[in-house]
């Protein structure tokens, strides 16, 4: 088949051919969208699941439902060690500046750029290029404590009281929200708490790991009356072939059955590995229909590139202790897995579990499903690392 012609898209983010098994968690936010441009209570949104199920891929999808709705709305990415403050505000200041370019009369846009202007000048960081055009005096008293928890609700709440004064709405989106620290979270989470209490034109919509209930609950205890926070897991069988099938039909092509049932197996349903089993037999069949041992072949090269790129990058961020942790819960299959299982056969005692535990939980390599169990949060996992350590060192 032709490679230019390849419909798959295995990559981080990359919107894939169908985007099928989604239409609950659509319908969701296209409600939240549609109730909070009307000023009505409703939960903002923030979607958990592990790696590769194409969380990303629906917060792009939401942002262009909330675009098509007349949402004004800035897109973030958390990584780690990057704090909030600066990250956001870069994007608030463009987002108050097209405010500011809408039509009519603009003191309540004036008064978000002034609170802005506080809040940078309150960062205790270095900010690149933010200041830059802020050339308007700060609101004396507003956002300029430099503490976040009271300085980013203020901030929301004038920025959503100029989008409201502008007759629009404004929705923000941030991708990897696992990454903030609880002071960072809390802080967000306040500010979510102070617009929805007023009932502005304001929306959160994020996306992050399976950590993210908990990490959330613990920052502020009312997290949960705040977000909703739907699953994101894997396709089922009939969805996963819908994902692979429909495309290839679109083009003229056909799967055997038995073939989309041995890449469900291989797969078992996660979004990215269906893409790239997808990809690799589109480009080794010679013609329709693509076969079980088509499949097969393609499985060959599919498994060391999904080692190199998708697990590798996150295997060479570990130490050895880490590594050792993981291979053990590797050894004891996918999870999810008491930690006193992991501690038996590391042979060690559970209490000597936590720094290491709590190390992989930050780095987003395990989450806690229930009190006492650890599971990974990256797809197939332990099957890599069996390959990447044949050897558990006990």
């Amino acid at each position: 088949m032709d490679p230019i012609q390849n419909p798959y898209s295995p990559g981080a983010g990359a919107p894939p051919p169908a985007l099928v098994g989604r239409g609950p968690i659509l319908e969701e936010a296209r409600i939240l969208l549609g109730r909070v441009k009307q000023r009505r209570p409703e939960k903002s949104m923030l979607l958990t699941g592990l790696r590769g199920v194409g969380k990303t891929v629906l917060l792009n999808e939401i942002e262009r439902l909330a675009t098509a709705d007349g949402y004004r709305t800035i897109a973030i990415e958390a990584y780690e060690d990057k704090p909030l403050g600066p990250l956001i505000a870069q994007h608030l200041r463009k987002l108050l500046y097209d405010l500011d370019r809408i039509a009519g009369a603009g003191e309540k846009v004036k008064r978000g750029l002034a609170v802005l202007r506080s809040f940078v000048g309150a960062l205790k960081v270095t900010v690149d290029d933010v200041a830059i055009g802020l050339d308007i005096e700060p609101e004396k008293g507003s956002a300029d404590s430099g503490d976040l928890e009271i300085d980013l609700p203020n901030l929301f709440v004038a920025i959503a009281e100029a989008a409201e004064d502008r007759g629009t709405a404004v929705a923000v989106l941030i991708d990897e929200i696992q990454y903030f620290n609880p002071k960072s979270l809390g802080a967000l989470i306040m500010s979510m708490h102070r617009v929805q209490q007023r009932q502005l034109p304001f929306v959160l919509l994020g996306a992050g790991l399976p950590i993210l209930p908990g990490l959330a609950g613990e920052a502020k205890s009312y997290a949960e009356r705040l977000f909703s926070f739907p699953d994101v897991g894997a396709l089922s069988e009939e969805d996963a072939a819908r994902a692979l099938a429909e495309p290839a039909q679109a083009a003229g092509v056909e799967f055997e059955s038995k073939a989309l049932s041995e890449i469900f197996r291989l797969t078992e349903g996660y979004p990215y590995f269906l893409q790239e089993w997808g990809y690799q037999v589109w480009n080794m069949a010679e013609a329709s229909p693509f076969t079980l041992d088509i499949v097969q072949q393609a499985t060959e090269l599919v498994i060391p590139r999904l080692d190199k790129n998708f697990f590798r990058v996150r295997f060479d961020r570990l130490t050895p202790s880490e590594k050792n942790f993981l291979r053990a819960m590797a050894e004891l299959g996918a999870g999810p897995l008491r930690t006193g299982d992991i501690a038996d056969t590391l042979g060690i005692k559970i209490t000597s579990l936590g720094p290491v535990r709590a190390r992989l939980i930050k780095k987003g390599m395990i989450f806690s499903p229930a009190h006492g169990e650890m599971a990974f949060t990256v797809p197939l996992f332990d099957e890599f690392m069996r390959r990447a350590v044949p050897d558990l060192n006990r």
